[in-house]
């Protein structure tokens, strides 16, 4: 980041991007860019997503930025651990205000020299991702091919090879992962004794936490569910109370549950929500994806 930001705008991406210089140098190879590389722009400014990496060679992105392969592999690569496969540019252009441009994958893979182990590792998460955000899927019981659900608000789902080579409809649970038993659809439970549903039970004996930067918060859930996909999220306690879901991308208020902008209407994002903290969700929110 440049020098001109205070360290504390800086501090989010850096830390991020670094641990202990000394060490990363001795227990891995530094990736540097060939100089003869005619196909890339080199620029003397030093690196806008990691100060530290000065004596590399820095080329530009697409957005006009300076970056390293290291840097911009560390950058993505914390991106991805976070459940974004899309990536875009951290660096801060005036004041607060972030570049967030987007870079193709094309582009990150060829600026950040990526290993043919750490292509493998990209692809496989950003496939992956990108197949939860419009789909979900688990493997059969009883065949192990895999199964998309597309009622999300119904467990019996049916296998459509084991259907064909047994001759009759085979029917399983999504939540226990046993044949069928009792009436459906249904969006609780199937009639198997212990067909439990393990996100809403976490839900109930998780622990409750206070978020230390958000006045009046001190009896919190630790996890709740984002109330647009369902997805399970922990917040990290620090900064204010909203979050962002990585699989459907809606910011949420952690605290009362509602929508970042329906809260901030009525509330600060550093101040306890009027109506207080939400009780712990005892149903699953149905994404209805669009």
């Amino acid at each position: 980041l440049r020098e001109n930001n205070p360290p504390e705008l800086a501090s989010d991406v850096t830390d991020l991007l670094l641990v202990e210089h000394k060490d990363k140098t001795t227990e891995i190879e530094m990736k540097g860019y060939d100089p003869l590389d005619t196909t890339l722009k080199f620029v003397t400014r030093r690196d806008d997503l990691d100060p530290i990496y000065d004596d590399s060679l820095r080329a530009e992105m697409s957005c006009s930025h300076a970056v390293t392969p290291e840097s911009l592999t560390q950058w993505c690569r914390n991106l991805l651990d976070q459940g974004h496969y899309t990536f875009k540019c951290p660096a801060l252009v005036e004041g607060t205000t972030r570049c967030n441009k987007a870079w193709s994958y094309q582009e990150v893979r060829r600026l950040a020299d990526l290993s043919v182990e750490e292509m493998q590792h990209f692809e496989d998460n950003m496939a992956r991702m990108a197949a939860a955000r419009h789909c979900e899927f688990q493997p059969c019981p009883q065949c192990k091919t895999n199964m998309e659900r597309k009622d999300l608000s119904n467990l019996c789902v049916i296998c459509i090879i084991c259907t064909a080579d047994q001759g009759g409809t085979y029917q399983f649970c999504w939540q226990c992962q046993k044949p069928w038993k009792g009436s459906a659809p249904r969006s609780d439970r199937c009639g198997n004794d212990d067909c439990i549903n393990r996100d809403l039970q976490l839900l109930q004996t998780c622990k409750s936490i206070d978020l230390p930067e958000v006045a009046g918060v001190t009896s919190c859930p630790s996890i709740r569910l984002c109330p647009t996909c369902g997805m399970k999220i922990e917040h990290s306690r620090q900064n204010c109370k909203n979050v962002i879901c990585p699989r459907c991308h809606k910011e949420f208020c952690f605290v009362c549950l509602k929508l970042t902008w329906q809260c901030c209407k009525t509330s600060s994002p550093f101040r306890i929500c009027p109506g207080g903290v939400a009780p712990r969700q005892t149903s699953i929110p149905v994404w209805q994806r669009k």
